[in-house]
């Protein structure tokens, strides 16, 4: 028996959620090359094991490989290195100097956590690119897509979210398998099997101080508190995100006369 089918041990509603998911959207096919960035949090973490699962049950052959990205702030991945190199899982860590170059932003006081998120994906763009990688993937789950959403709402007036897939671009597929996908079953995977989870000290504006975006830890609060109420309620949002009337709105483009 394997390493990874001995000691993983990945609920089957996790599985089937996102094998439907995968499925629906067609995310990812047959032969496709995908990037996965491995940040070595819950999120990433889980869906690398989900995607080895996947190439081995799944009707089709697919690869992929995991790269983490250094903001070169001295990152420590040796734990993230043992942990993929004992379920074979292929592994990189890509070297950038976005740390240096993100100070002048951050003596402007601009958006930290926004600003490294941009150099983070525009790193992993380039080395998807570089490798012949036609597919990036990402560990955005339900609860983001819905943050999301309301901090489009609230903060910036537009109705928008995160879609399963998109092209960029540069021609490249983003695509997220586990946007169906509620945080709390990928924290409870990770907590079962003991995954090494890399913590806020890899995010580099840690090193000055910030802590979580105060938007987001306010729309994260503000939906738990909406839970409470109405446990369903992230239920229902997903499937309004599936049934849009876009023509029930003050957009004049859309009205149907």
């Amino acid at each position: 028996m394997k390493k990874e089918e001995k000691k993983i041990n990945i609920s089957k509603k996790l599985l089937k959620s996102v094998g439907k998911t995968n499925a629906y959207y067609e995310l990812i096919k047959e032969n496709d090359r995908v990037l996965l960035g491995l940040s070595g949090g819950k999120d990433s973490l889980t869906l690398a094991h989900i995607l080895k699962h996947m190439q081995r049950v799944a009707p089709f052959d697919f690869e992929f490989k995991a790269v983490a990205i250094s903001y070169g702030m001295g990152e420590d991945f040796s734990k993230l290195k043992e942990h993929c190199k004992e379920f074979d899982i292929p592994f990189e860590v890509y070297k950038t100097n976005i740390f240096e170059i993100a100070e002048d932003k951050i003596r402007q006081n601009s958006s930290f956590c926004s600003f490294f998120s941009r150099m983070r994906r525009g790193a992993l763009y380039s080395v998807a690119l570089k490798y012949g990688f036609k597919k990036v993937a990402l560990g955005h789950h339900l609860d983001d897509a819905v943050e999301s959403f309301f901090m489009n709402m609230f903060y910036n007036g537009t109705l928008r979210s995160m879609p399963p897939i998109y092209k960029t671009q540069k021609g490249l597929y983003v695509i997220r398998p586990l946007i169906e996908v509620r945080e709390r079953q990928l924290l409870a995977c990770a907590i079962k099997n003991n995954f090494p989870v890399i913590g806020d000290e890899a995010c580099p504006s840690m090193k000055f101080d910030v802590k979580m975006p105060y938007a987001r830890a306010q729309m994260k609060e503000f939906l738990q508190d909406i839970e409470k109420r109405y446990k369903d309620i992230f239920k229902y949002i997903k499937t309004s995100f599936k049934h849009i009337h876009d023509d029930t709105f003050l957009d004049k483009s859309r009205f149907k006369l």
